[in-house]
């Protein structure tokens, strides 16, 4: 079987070495022991060509018939990742292959990551009758590791146990490794129990890989047997340590296990520092966790996807976007985690040139199509462009990349129909929709919510009913309380109160604020006052300590002429400690981002963005213009002009800041 799988001679080149190598010459006879010695010594330089004149000189003077010249040849050919060559060497044998030589070509399989390959060559191994060692094992186990044979491994474990084996070290240690990786954590324990000596190596494993299948105590467990039988810590051990604390919210202990990485002087290790990054930015500790980045002299890419995960987590999307520009400024190639950080940061901001920079910087570098991402990577990351493009308002740039998708799975649908929905193209979302049943695509919840949003947006009533209606009955898809929310919305929008309070009352899930703080927005629209307090005493009493309650509730009242019970409202926040988030608005320029709160003045603009706004509050004095909506600030007793200047503040921080 083996002759069949390399017909051709590799060495039709290189047999024609003589035994010099430029200005170097062979001048005195090569022993077998001298040149075996030199390709172990090419094996672990790498050095290809010398490695072939070794094995010119070899077949010249005729000393290729030891079977350890045979092995240190595959294993130089191997180490230098040339394993057609070791394959042609293994088939062009003068003697019958031993253990030694299996043993060879299997490890070299499975280093150049032919794991399949090593597998044959066992089993072609044991047909032959040739009995496996002790060297054999943890090379062979790994190659199950890679293919995740779990049933090869079981067959492999019997073996070992078979010719009593099963206390080597070396092949326990794969064994557990491999256990592991399959998440059979019964069977790691097992072996793990058993070997007679378990080095930090081995207790590491064990801890990480009960951290990474969820199993935080187990892993924590096994940590404090570690310290009891006295075996020391290492850089490896923190990372599933800290992993488990922060799972568990053990966040003092992660502190403490802070304290020990320091003193054990692991803290310039980087594995240990993304890891401490990670479980300060869970624990919302941001400062901690950007005082530990910027301590690091080297960084790596998770070290930058860490912190720039730990910024969006806490909001602070144009801090991600700058250090997303640190990243590439410092030579660091983005991966698909990084993309799918960013992108969000786009979008809750609205920068679109910053959003369209990265999709460049993705096209070029080949990072979404036919670059080294998977398939399932391509459309995971078509679908975070798509999802900026929609949330930033450019449905064209998210119609572009959604057609040249080869593949779209309900999620990229999804982004589609939600974004037509957002943007009030309620006939493009609907035909979306159309297209995506006849792609033979089953809609989910998420498709739902697109549509019946779409169809409140665009005021088509008879679709969202008929949508809400035929969910279950023809799609599978049981009503939520996000579909009855988007139908609320939908009939509160039209006007149509009456069904929407009754939606409210008869939809079979339980009282939501959600549901009824939409009625309360459509209330305050329609000026129904009377509606608008029945939902009120609804929102109060799921959710108190929401602001856009009170906030929407003073509208109402405001609206209506009813200032003693919008006193009333204040009264009640007061009481209840409640207080309302300041507005903020963002403006993307060629320079960057910019942020404004309400009556902010850290601006370095500040002075020609308030001149601009007086000027324009004036020239609305001079035409009679009242405010252009109703505001509310909780702390606030402007008058009239002083709501529109407050107003306007919004206006100019959405809009051109040029004020040359």
């Amino acid at each position: 079987m083996l002759s069949k799988i390399s017909r051709i001679n590799p060495f039709s080149s290189c047999f024609n070495f003589s035994t010099s190598s430029g200005n170097q010459t062979f001048n005195h006879p090569f022993t077998l022991a001298t040149c075996i010695a030199s390709l172990q010594l090419c094996a672990h330089q790498t050095n290809l060509q010398k490695g072939q004149e070794i094995h010119s000189y070899m077949l010249r003077t005729g000393i290729m018939d030891s079977p350890l010249s045979i092995t240190s040849l595959i294993n130089m050919y191997s180490k230098c990742c040339q394993m057609n060559y070791a394959l042609f060497v293994f088939n062009n044998l003068s003697c019958e292959p031993n253990v030694f030589t299996y043993n060879a070509m299997i490890s070299g399989f499975y280093s150049n990551d032919f794991a399949f390959k090593g597998l044959d060559f066992f089993n072609h191994m044991r047909q032959l009758g040739v009995l496996p060692d002790k060297y054999t094992f943890p090379c062979l186990i790994k190659c199950c590791c890679d293919v995740m044979a779990v049933l090869e491994v079981k067959k492999i474990h019997g073996l070992v146990f078979k010719l009593g084996l099963d206390l080597d070290v070396y092949i326990g240690s794969a064994l557990v490794n491999t256990y592991l990786k399959c998440q059979f954590m019964e069977e790691a324990l097992q072996v793990f129990e058993e070997l007679p000596v378990r080095d930090v190596v081995l207790w590491n494993a064990m801890v990480n890989g009960y951290a990474q299948i969820g199993e935080f105590h187990k892993a924590l467990e096994v940590f404090r047997r570690m310290s009891k039988e006295g075996i020391w810590m290492s850089r490896f051990t923190v990372t599933g340590v800290l992993s488990a604390l922060i799972m568990m919210g053990f966040f003092k202990n992660g502190r403490v296990v802070h304290g020990i990485v320091v003193k054990m002087g692991y803290d310039s290790g980087v594995p240990v520092m993304n890891a401490l990054i990670d479980m300060y930015g869970k624990g919302k500790c941001f400062g901690e966790a950007l005082e530990i980045f910027e301590m690091m002299e080297e960084k790596d890419i998770f070290s930058w996807n860490s912190i720039m995960t730990v910024h969006e987590q806490c909001g602070n999307h144009d801090g991600t976007l700058r250090l997303f520009d640190r990243m590439l400024s410092a030579g660091v190639q983005p991966d698909l985690v990084t993309f799918s950080t960013v992108l969000p940061a786009c979008s809750h901001l609205a920068a679109l040139m910053h959003g369209r920079q990265i999709h460049g910087y993705i096209v070029v570098n080949g990072l979404a199509k036919n670059g080294s991402c998977k398939d399932i990577d391509d459309v995971f990351m078509n679908n975070a462009l798509m999802d900026m493009y929609t949330k930033c308002g450019s449905m064209r740039d998210a119609q572009m990349v959604f057609t040249k998708m080869s593949k779209k799975d309900v999620a990229s649908w999804n982004i589609m129909i939600l974004g037509y929905g957002m943007d009030g193209q309620g006939k493009e979302a609907l035909d979306m929709f159309s297209r995506m049943c006849e792609a033979k695509l089953k809609p989910d919840e998420v498709t739902f919510v697109g549509v019946l949003s779409a169809c409140s947006h665009s005021g088509f009533l008879s679709q969202g009913r008929e949508f809400l209606l035929l969910m279950e009955s023809r799609y599978g898809v049981v009503p939520t309380i996000e579909h009855y929310t988007c139908v609320i919305d939908m009939l509160g929008r039209a006007g149509q109160l009456n069904e929407a309070y009754e939606l409210a009352l008869a939809m079979p899930n339980e009282a939501n604020p959600v549901v009824w703080r939409t009625l309360l927005a459509a209330s305050w629209l329609h000026g129904n006052t009377d509606l608008a307090e029945i939902a009120a005493q609804w929102v109060f009493q799921l959710e108190p300590g929401h602001c856009g309650n009170y906030v929407l509730m003073s509208n109402v009242y405001v609206a209506g002429g009813k200032y003693e019970e919008v006193l009333d409202v204040r009264q009640t926040m007061r009481q209840q400690n409640v207080r309302k988030n300041p507005g903020c608005s963002w403006i993307e320029l060629k320079d960057g981002v910019h942020t404004f709160i309400s009556s902010d003045r850290s601006h370095p603009e500040a002075k020609s963005i308030y001149a601009e706004l007086h000027s324009l509050t004036a020239r609305l004095r001079e035409h009679g213009d009242c405010c252009a909506g109703t505001l509310f600030d909780s702390d606030s007793t402007a008058s009239g002009f002083e709501k529109q200047r407050l107003y306007l503040e919004e206006v100019i921080a959405k809009g051109s800041l040029d004020f040359d």
